[in-house]
């Protein structure tokens, strides 16, 4: 059972801005998580709590003609939070990430086979470059 896509549930609702008034309490707490995340033992212990806050109910399946598989149950608080700690349990904590982009702080996940990622997508990437390319010019023309 690949838990990755709830983690990325996880991820939009501790940078969502307005979430519903019943996940706002979650978001906070998620993104305490991403906020700690250069403290391994920090991230740990807070996971561990949300885990005890909203435990998980898996549920076989078998939607779209597919062989039995596990679900986690329709609670989305609960799926993203087990996602989250999955991709921890799973590739550490050095996964969990805020973007470098000073202009941003997303969170994100990082999910690259070599543990690069500093930036919470493409187009972060491309505005820290090019503000990096155009300091260098602009010192050394």
């Amino acid at each position: 059972m690949d838990l990755t896509s709830y983690a990325e549930w996880a991820v939009r609702l501790a940078d969502d801005p307005s979430p519903p008034p019943d996940l706002r309490r979650l978001r906070d707490e998620l993104a305490a998580v991403f906020d700690a995340a250069g403290d391994e033992r920090a991230v740990v212990e807070r996971l561990n709590a949300l885990l005890v806050r909203y435990p998980v109910r898996p549920q076989l399946s078998d939607h779209d003609g597919r062989r039995w598989h596990l679900h986690l149950a329709e609670d989305y608080a609960a799926s993203a939070v087990m996602g989250l700690a999955a991709v921890v349990a799973e590739l550490g904590v050095d996964r969990l990430g805020r973007c470098r982009e000073p202009r941003c702080a997303r969170a994100f996940l990082d999910t690259s086979s070599n543990r690069s990622r500093r930036y919470c997508s493409a187009r972060c990437a491309s505005r820290a470059n090019v503000a990096a390319f155009r300091a260098r010019h602009k010192n050394n023309p």
